[in-house]
């Protein structure tokens, strides 16, 4: 690309929000550019590139690189960033500009995580140099030794299209659309907008999958005329090919629709059967989301902490055995628990923390619920509970169904210590089972 084409060069650029990806941005804008920075919350040091609150308001910047966490109508700039919403763009629209690989980009209301991953290591195994980017955290424009020939998987939220101008991605997928993020979007039809602009951005030659089987999404591409060829994808596998693949990881339904959009988008790019066979098998999933961190014959544990609304944790309730449901945290405005009556009477809620009020008037006449102060104090009644009943199999499902942020910096963090509680009660169990043993064989084992 010649420089006069680039319009990231040589410009007074002003990057608001220094998470992960605004940091990413300076570090690589800073080269060919004038490039100050500013964060609402963080302590920046004074030096060259910090800049105030005031002195903002008196600079003219051509360009502004707006993070993903920022949301122009609760910010301190937001009167700036409306007069200057023409100078606004995102990380993505940098990357666009600078670089001209394949993209794939994944997105979604849940899955796409472990889609890009999977599509990832699907990829991987053909031989491909590829590229894993995004929102699962790894800014874009951190990444190293990128080949003309390289491949991009792009996980995309709403927040990074939302404002995107430049960024076009020759493949893209839209996995699913459920009520998500209204704090920010207001309406869902803003939500699904946002989503939107990743097929709006596209060229002609561009393809775009479709879950074929979500009416918001049908109902999105019926209503609009699109540049891209669509190509919709049919999200329910026969379970004959699901047992081929001798992975339980992809028995739900949420996994049977990411392995559906990866088994489609491979077939453009020519993957052999055995090499995605093997690919599908060997996936183990992803941390914290639906992550099976302890089975037996009477207890499974699964570590959902990725779940931050009820559509994400739905299909972890549709479950035969006994459920213990530990749910808690910020609950998502506008959403709605919807799952069949059939389920109700296997599952027991064990709502912890202080914004509790949501989760039972939208779950109280339904299921058993209890509400615990903090999520220790749940745990610790679950197992008590468990003691009672030894006769069928039992799910303890950390699947919080909100946000992280009223006691956790991010859903990693509220995932770690789930895991560290586990880990105490479980040591504890078999501590309890070990000094039984010594009694009954006179310390010999």
């Amino acid at each position: 690309m010649s420089e006069n084409s680039n319009i990231f060069i040589n410009k007074k650029i002003l990057i608001y929000g220094l998470g992960k990806t605004g940091i990413s941005a300076f570090k690589f804008l800073k080269k060919n550019n004038f490039v100050f920075i500013y964060d609402d919350k963080k302590k920046i040091k004074k030096n060259k590139e910090s800049v105030t609150f005031s002195k903002i308001k008196k600079s003219k910047f051509d360009l502004i690189i707006l993070s993903p966490g920022i949301d122009i109508n609760k910010c301190k700039l937001k009167k700036f960033l409306e007069k200057n919403f023409k100078k606004i763009y995102t990380d993505l629209d940098v990357f666009s500009s600078y670089f001209k690989n394949q993209c794939i980009t994944i997105t979604g209301t849940n899955g796409k995580s472990t889609t890009c991953r999977l599509l990832h290591d699907v990829l991987k195994q053909k031989g491909y140099d590829v590229k894993l980017a995004g929102n699962i955290g790894y800014p874009i424009l951190s990444i190293k030794n990128i080949k003309k020939s390289s491949i991009f998987v792009i996980e995309a939220s709403s927040y990074q299209l939302e404002y995107s101008k430049l960024f076009t991605s020759k493949y893209g997928a839209i996995l699913n659309i459920s009520v998500d993020h209204l704090e920010r979007h207001k309406t869902l039809k803003n939500y699904i907008s946002a989503k939107f602009r990743l097929i709006e951005n596209q060229k002609k030659n561009s393809i775009m999958f479709i879950n074929n089987n979500d009416k918001l999404i049908r109902n999105k591409i019926r209503k609009n005329k699109y540049k891209s060829k669509i190509i919709k994808v049919s999200t329910k596998l026969n379970n004959h090919y699901i047992e081929s693949l001798k992975n339980d990881y992809f028995l739900s339904s949420s996994n049977k629709e990411n392995l559906s959009f990866v088994i489609d988008i491979s077939k453009k790019f020519k993957i052999q059967k055995y090499i995605l066979t093997r690919a599908i098998r060997k996936f183990k999933g992803l941390k914290y989301r639906q992550q099976i961190i302890f089975d037996n014959k009477k207890i499974s544990i699964i570590n959902d902490s990725k779940s931050t609304s009820y559509s994400s944790s739905i299909e972890m309730l549709k479950k035969s055995e006994k459920i213990y449901w530990l749910l808690g945290g910020i609950p998502k405005k506008g959403d709605k628990f919807k799952l069949s009556n059939i389920y109700y009477k296997n599952i027991k809620g064990y709502i912890y923390g202080k914004n509790n009020k949501k989760f039972i008037a939208d779950l109280k006449n339904k299921i058993i619920l209890k509400k615990f102060p903090n999520l220790e104090k749940a745990i610790k009644a679950i197992f008590n509970e468990i003691k009672l009943d030894n006769f069928r199999k039992k799910t303890i499902l950390f699947s919080p169904s909100a946000a992280s942020f009223d006691s956790f910096q991010n859903f990693e963090d509220r995932g770690a210590y789930f895991d560290k509680l586990i880990k105490k009660y479980i040591s504890n169990i078999w501590k309890k089972y070990l000094v039984f043993f010594l009694i009954i064989s006179g310390g010999k084992i």
